[in-house]
C-alpha cells in the first residue's frame, strides 16, 4: 500500500490483513539525568542535572548558576538510579525541573529548600 508520499506504510497493509502491527505491553519511563559522583575517604558528593540545561548558565539578580558539563556531565542515567546515588551520597547538587521534583517526591529533600535562579530549580543537599 502507498500513500501519497511515496512511503510504504506497512502498519495499514497488516491492518488491512487483520494483524496487529505492535503490541505495547508495558510502559517504561526512559526518563534520564547527568549524574557525576565525586568519591572522597570522608565523603560522596553527587551532582546531577536535566540533559537539557548542561552547559547553561542561568541568572537572577546577583546569583549566577553555572551548568558546567566538567561538574555535572557525567554519565547520562536512569532517573531512578540517580535518585538511589543521591539517598546514598553525603552531599548533592541538583539542577532542573527533573531532578529536583523527583528528589522532592522520593522526599530527599525539602520544597521550601528549593530555589529558582532564572526560573531553574536548584537545591543543595548536606547530610550532618
Amino acid at each position: 500500500m502507498r500513500r501519497r508520499d511515496g512511503y510504504c506504510s506497512f502498519a495499514v497493509k497488516l491492518a488491512e490483513l487483520g494483524r496487529p502491527f505492535c503490541q505495547l505491553e508495558t510502559v517504561v519511563n526512559l526518563t534520564e539525568v547527568f549524574l557525576r559522583v565525586y568519591k572522597d575517604p570522608k565523603y560522596t558528593l553527587v551532582a546531577a542535572c536535566d540533559p537539557n540545561l548542561l552547559g547553561e548558565t542561568f541568572r537572577e539578580g546577583k546569583l549566577k548558576l553555572e551548568v558546567k558539563p566538567d561538574f555535572y556531565g557525567g554519565a547520562k542515567i536512569d532517573l531512578s538510579q540517580a535518585l538511589d546515588a543521591i539517598d546514598e551520597a553525603d552531599i548533592a547538587n541538583l539542577v532542573g525541573e527533573t531532578i529536583v521534583q523527583a528528589a522532592v517526591k522520593r522526599s530527599l529533600v525539602d520544597p521550601s529548600a528549593v530555589l529558582n535562579i532564572g526560573g531553574v530549580p536548584h537545591v543543595q543537599i548536606l547530610r550532618v
